[in-house]
């Protein structure tokens, strides 16, 4: 009996030690990032990182979440779906992350939703994953994005093409969500202005030559040769050898291929006059202030993709759980639209202090992020502008940003 007794009081210590243990780790959260350290995505990995680390020193400034400082742990998804799949459960299992920022791949975010986070019911905001198939993705209403889908891309793209003067376009694209995506909602659209698509060939990435697939769109006598890709996994080598083989001389790109590399790897004298589409927020006071901010922090804000709906991303999700009091992840799933949409006052960039307090006295918040409106629908979409840009005077320069 008394050692029942003493085996009765030592469960209640071990239990009541666990809830100490508990009870500390309610204090704060740990967000998991995942994030293109290395692979096809890596040019924007660590821009995307740094918004989302701009998030997180505002957030804990200002005294972080449920009584303590928000951790961002960084799990490298290489741009590959197995290594995303398996950073993700090492941050949810092993590092406790209460929710996941990213991945930036839709061939990455995809699988880690359904495999992951959607079984694991835990939150799960893309910053840079477009494609269409996310909005009708069986993730449990887990995972939303603070960036705009590809079908809307699709359509801005190919009427600017069509704008531009261009009858003819052959593709190339990646062979992943992204790139078949994107190439779809551009056909549809070039065809409907009137366009021609000559040919469409998916690519599979780090690959030693793509002179193949080159040849065979060559063929077609197309104007232009529309490059969806990421630069790392091919994108760069399939500017490069459609340039030494003289087949093809003029370009256009999408978001996955707006980077300097273009410039610096290529060639100024063969990449200006290049353009493409890209999302990108419309000028307003919230992204003006995020420009300000991330200068402070970094220096000059880079013309890149991504990294303003980083910032927004963390945002949200510290808001979210700050408005559900815990980090149980359905609750603050479920806190997600409450305080990115309306009705509420108006807080963005620059505001976590004041949303804090407002949430703490139970007022509604309606958070509009640097990276646009982050209004989220039914599928955890949300609408968004973009940016037709193009490379003058060996620089990447915005040309004009219009709504889908």
């Amino acid at each position: 009996m008394d050692k029942l007794r003493g085996g009765a009081a030592l469960a209640l210590l071990v239990g009541a030690l666990a809830g100490v243990g508990n009870e500390a780790r309610a204090e704060g959260a740990t967000f998991g990032a995942l994030i293109p350290l290395t692979g096809g995505l890596q040019s924007y990995g660590e821009a995307s990182l740094n918004g989302m680390k701009l998030a997180v020193k505002e957030i804990n400034a200002a005294g972080g979440v449920l009584g303590g400082d928000v951790k961002l742990v960084v799990g490298d998804t290489q741009t590959k779906a197995q290594a995303a799949i398996d950073a993700a459960q090492k941050l949810v299992s092993v590092e406790g992350a209460c929710c996941i920022l990213g991945a930036l791949s839709s061939g990455n975010t995809i699988p880690v939703a359904t495999s992951v986070t959607s079984r694991g019911k835990v939150p799960q905001i893309t910053n840079a994953s477009t494609a269409p198939t996310i909005t009708t993705l069986d993730d449990g209403d887990f995972l939303f994005r603070t960036v705009p889908s590809d079908a809307g891309q699709g359509i801005v793209l190919g009427r600017l093409v069509k704008a531009q003067g261009t009858d003819k376009v052959a593709v190339v694209y990646v062979n992943n969500d992204y790139g078949q995506g994107l190439a779809e909602a551009f056909q549809a659209s070039f065809k409907k202005e009137g366009g021609t698509v000559t040919g469409a060939t998916a690519f599979e990435p780090n690959k030693a030559s793509y002179r193949g697939e080159l040849d065979g769109l060559a063929k077609g006598d197309a104007e232009a040769l529309l490059v969806i890709a990421y630069p790392d996994d091919g994108g760069l080598l399939i500017t490069r050898q459609a340039l030494e083989e003289g087949l093809f001389d003029r370009f256009i790109f999408t978001d996955g291929m707006k980077t300097t590399a273009l410039i610096d790897q290529i060639g100024d004298q063969y990449m200006e006059g290049v353009y493409g589409t890209s999302p990108k927020a419309a000028a307003s006071d919230a992204s003006a202030r995020f420009g300000d901010l991330y200068n402070a922090e970094y220096g000059q804000l880079p013309p890149l993709p991504y990294i303003d709906t980083a910032y927004d991303a963390a945002m949200i999700m510290a808001l979210a759980v700050d408005k559900a009091g815990s980090t149980d992840g359905t609750a603050i799933r479920d806190a997600l639209r409450e305080v990115a949409n309306a009705p509420g006052e108006k807080v963005g960039p620059g505001d976590f202090a004041k949303a804090k307090e407002m949430i703490a006295a139970g007022k509604d918040i309606d958070y509009d992020g640097a990276g646009g409106a982050e209004d989220f629908d039914a599928h955890g979409d949300v609408k968004g502008t973009f940016e037709h840009w193009a490379v003058k005077d060996g620089k990447l320069t915005t040309v004009d940003v219009v709504q889908d």
